[in-house]
């Protein structure tokens, strides 16, 4: 995993690698990050869609 996450890429790489060990909800959380930070709404979605449910975020 990378020291520091600067893309879209990192996110989703640290996504998988939480998915495969069995963390769904900090991957989802990843995932989401990972698809805010895609230019591409379709890429976006298709990222959410590899890492199914609802979001976890909490915002103001």
């Amino acid at each position: 995993m990378p020291l520091c996450f600067n893309t879209a890429a990192d996110y989703l790489e640290a996504a998988r690698e939480m998915a495969a060990s069995g963390r769904s909800a900090l991957a989802r959380l990843l995932a989401e990050e990972a698809a805010d930070r895609t230019s591409d709404p379709r890429e976006a979605a298709r990222t959410l869609r590899e890492f199914p449910g609802p979001s976890l975020r909490q915002e103001d």
